[in-house]
This record gives C-alpha cells, structure tokens and sequence, in this order.
C-alpha cells in the first residue's frame, strides 16, 4: 500500500524527547478540535504532509471555494526551556479501513522513534445519549505507570472497563501498537454528545487544560473562549432543534456501539 509522506521543512529539527499528541476525527471531533487549537495557539511549524489512496474517497471545499484532498499532517513545536517538545498529528480524516489503520500508526510510530519519541498520548470523544454540561474526562493507557502519572492531582476517571467498548481507530491502536515498540501511551477520552452534527468543544476545553497542567504548555485558553463559547452556542441550537425520532437514532447507534463507545 502506498503512503505518501512528504517533508515540509528544508532542515529537520533536532527535538528533545517529543511527546506526540494525536488529534484525529472521531466522535465530537473532541481530539481534532483539542490539537488544532494547541497547533494554532503554540505556533507549531509543519513537518510533515501524509496522503494514502485508502483515505476516504472525497475531497473537502476550503475557504477559497476550491476543493482539496483529505491529507494528515504532522506538526513540531520546540521549547527553548526544559520542557518536552511537541509532536502534533492532525488531519482532516483518518484512515477508514483496519489494514491502512495499522500502516499508518506503524508509519507514525517510525518517525516519532527517529525523534527519540518519550510518550504518546491520543485524544477522542465517548459518545452519550445526551450532550454533558460539564464532560467528564477518562483515561486509559498501555502502563499502569503512565495512567498514574497523568491522573495525580486531576480529576480524570481511569475506570473505564464495563463503560466504554472498543477504541476504534488510529487512537485505539496507537496505545496497543506502541506497547510492542516499549513506548508508553495514554488516551484521554471526553464525554461528548454522541450525534454526528454536533461539535464536543466543552469536552475538548476540558482535556486542553489537563495538558496545558501536565505538559505545561502554557497555552492561554482564555485567549479564544468568547470563540469557543460562540461556536458552542450555535451547535447547541442545532441539538435543541433535532427531532425526537433524531435523538433516538442516535442513542440506537450509541446502544449499537456496546452501549457507550468511542471511535478515534
């Protein structure tokens, strides 16, 4: 199968022990809204433009009227203090069947090895029947040791068995295929309205401030809350506005999906 992968950059960077963060649609685009807005805040630099012809067959209207192709990008931002560098992986899709999934996370797992990549960490939604008022944030990881390190002195809930099935998707199999490689790797999973219309942007604030404590990003998430609050507020008037008969199919894909499930 063939991968596309193309470097943007004229020198490569010399990065100290980089933490990927993954970011990719899935439910509530909780993961792809949460690392855009630290790519777009931190001023992270391109390093790398990712295509397949396994990516989903549609092309997306930008901001100009023009279409373009699905693409994955990979993203770096340097600290000049102690602090681990960023790796960022964003996108607009991610790959749609098993096969190219776990090309792609070996692909992935390839280059943050060349970086001498210390953690992993994917983010997504957990699909529920109801959008939360306030999302409860869940973790789960390859190690118990890297659970614990990020759930100290937070909130976040690591009882997750018998609550969520399957995490399906490139944020799924990042954990399991980074355990082979003895990397350590944790998934913070949001609570999130589980429609496809609407937009888990309070499930995303939420794990944006669990990294900006942990990773000390130093990201100033006031700096963009009157927007965030505004794009919430209009996709609250789309939930408010579906039907009854909406509303159960929704909750009838949710109850499909083992009850509560999430899909990176």
């Amino acid at each position: 199968m063939t991968w596309e992968i193309t470097k943007t950059v004229k020198k490569m960077p010399k990065l100290k022990k980089p933490i990927l963060i993954e970011g990719l649609p899935g439910i509530g685009n909780v993961g792809k809204v949460a690392v855009d807005f630290i790519i777009d805040e931190s001023k992270a630099k391109k390093l790398y433009d990712i295509f397949s012809y396994t990516f989903p067959h549609s092309v997306f209207v930008n901001e100009k009227n023009l279409v373009s192709l699905p693409q994955i990008s990979l993203y770096y931002k340097k600290f000049k203090d102690k602090r681990n560098d960023l790796l960022l992986l964003a996108g607009d899709i991610q790959p749609t069947d098993e096969v190219a999934s776990y090309e792609f996370t070996d692909k992935i797992l390839d280059i943050f090895e060349k970086f001498n990549g210390k953690e992993i960490i994917t983010l997504g939604g957990i699909g529920l029947a109801n959008a939360p008022k306030k999302p409860k944030i869940y973790c789960t990881g390859n190690s118990k040791e890297i659970i614990k390190k990020y759930k100290n002195g937070t909130k976040i809930n690591d009882n997750l068995y018998g609550f969520v099935g399957p995490i399906i998707g490139v944020s799924g199999i990042l954990l399991g295929m980074a355990e082979k490689r003895d990397i350590k790797a944790i998934s913070f999973l949001a609570e999130t309205f589980g429609h496809p219309l609407y937009l888990g942007i309070k499930g995303s604030k939420e794990i944006i401030k669990i990294l900006n404590k942990k990773l000390e990003l130093k990201v100033n998430i006031k700096k963009l809350e009157k927007e965030i609050d505004e794009a919430e507020s209009e996709m609250m008037k789309i939930t408010k506005g579906l039907t009854d008969v909406s509303k159960k199919n929704a909750l009838k894909k949710i109850k499909n999906k083992f009850d509560l499930s999430y899909i990176g």
